[in-house]
């Protein structure tokens, strides 16, 4: 692919992305790996655990699975990362303890059709708060803090949401994932070229199985090797590539205990659980780099109050034309609809939520007075908030 500082649609190179997956992972790509399963490396944590504990041993281990992860398939699967599972089961039932009180209050799963799944949206936090000691031993794991730790080092930020899907449920469309994965086509456009290549550095996609998978309980479908191709954030909405997608993916058992990282660039999706009697459950594990946070607090909220006024006052006499006004607002309000609480806060019309930059235009472009801007901001606050 020619060097280039924006993607556009002709980069959409069915052919060049059809090398790239046609690649295959050989002994010498993972040579921990206890297996390549399907072209994933697959590692008994139960063999490999006390490595962790080595500082050597622990750096190669970890070094591997970036490697695999980055410029190899892009997946790989942990087997018996919770070699004990009574974690698991008490994870479990507080999950569906949490679950069974938010359906009584509307809760549901933005990510699927009404009833297909229940999901518990920061379910870090509230396993945390409903029941710490089982948070503990829950993530008090050295194999899931080795993985997060190998794609983006220490001081990683964790995140979970819990995903129930029942038989019957139907499969997912492949995609790529947070960040530039939960953009529309046309905001993926906008980035810069090495910003669809950092985004894919900025997270790691994991899955804890909470129960056995088999392959018709429908757990990811994955397509080894597709987080290489540069501009996958923009190909994997298009039919051709969907359809190679369906054609070439491939889906791994798992059992309780098990987990599965990949690279949030990877094509993949959720497979159908065509099983008569399995609910799938897993805990999606999403971890954030340390890096993706300015450098100081900025409280954009009162910035914005006190910038509406002069800043409507500014373009109605004139003073200031649109390009001036959307800088104005570039520097003043939050442009990113992420962190927030999905549960209060939920996306409209696509993948991500308003953002408080939006907001601030349409009211600007309403027309709005300050009193009604102050009361749509503390309304946003308010939905965002934990």
């Amino acid at each position: 692919m020619k060097d280039t500082a924006y993607f556009e649609d002709a980069d959409n190179d069915l052919a060049a992305f059809l090398r790239l997956i046609d690649r295959t992972t050989g002994p010498t790509d993972a040579p921990r790996a206890d297996e390549i399963a399907q072209n994933v490396p697959v590692y008994d944590m139960v063999r490999h655990v006390s490595s962790l504990a080595k500082p050597d041993a622990r750096r190669a281990l970890m070094g591997e699975w970036a490697n695999v992860l980055g410029q190899g398939a892009g997946v790989l699967v942990l087997r018996g990362a919770y070699a004990d599972t009574a974690p698991i089961d008490a994870a479990t039932r507080a999950f569906e303890a949490i679950i069974a009180d938010e359906k009584g209050r509307g809760g549901a799963d933005h990510f699927a059709a009404s009833g297909a799944n229940d999901r518990v949206w920061n379910a870090l936090q509230k396993l945390c708060m409903n029941d710490p000691a089982t948070f503990a031993l829950y993530f008090g794991n050295p194999v899931i803090a080795a993985v997060c730790e190998a794609w983006l080092g220490p001081g990683y930020q964790m995140t979970a949401q819990v995903n129930l899907v029942r038989p019957g449920g139907k499969p997912q469309l492949p995609h790529r994932d947070y960040h530039l994965g939960f953009q529309t086509a046309d905001m993926a456009l906008r980035f810069p070229a090495h910003v669809h290549d950092l985004s894919a550095a900025m997270t790691l996609q994991g899955a804890v199985a909470h129960c056995d998978m088999p392959v018709e309980s429908g757990p990811t479908r994955l397509l080894p090797f597709s987080q290489l191709f540069r501009p996958g954030y923009l190909a994997y909405r298009l039919s051709a590539f969907a359809a190679l997608f369906e054609e070439r993916c491939v889906q791994l058992p798992l059992s309780k205990g098990d987990a599965v990282f990949f690279n949030p660039a990877l094509f993949h999706g959720a497979g159908a659980n065509d099983s008569a009697d399995i609910d799938r459950m897993a805990n999606l594990l999403q971890v954030s780099s340390p890096f993706g946070r300015a450098m100081e607090v900025v409280d954009r909220g009162a910035m914005c109050r006190a910038l509406y006024p002069a800043l409507k006052d500014l373009r109605d006499a004139g003073r200031m034309g649109p390009g001036q006004v959307a800088a104005a607002i570039a520097a003043c309000a939050e442009g990113y609809s992420f962190p927030t609480n999905l549960d209060t806060d939920p996306p409209e019309g696509g993948l991500a939520p308003e953002t408080q930059a939006a907001l601030f235009a349409r009211a600007l472009q309403a027309g709005l007075d300050a009193a009604s801007l102050d009361g749509e901001l503390s309304a946003h606050e308010a939905r965002r908030r934990p």
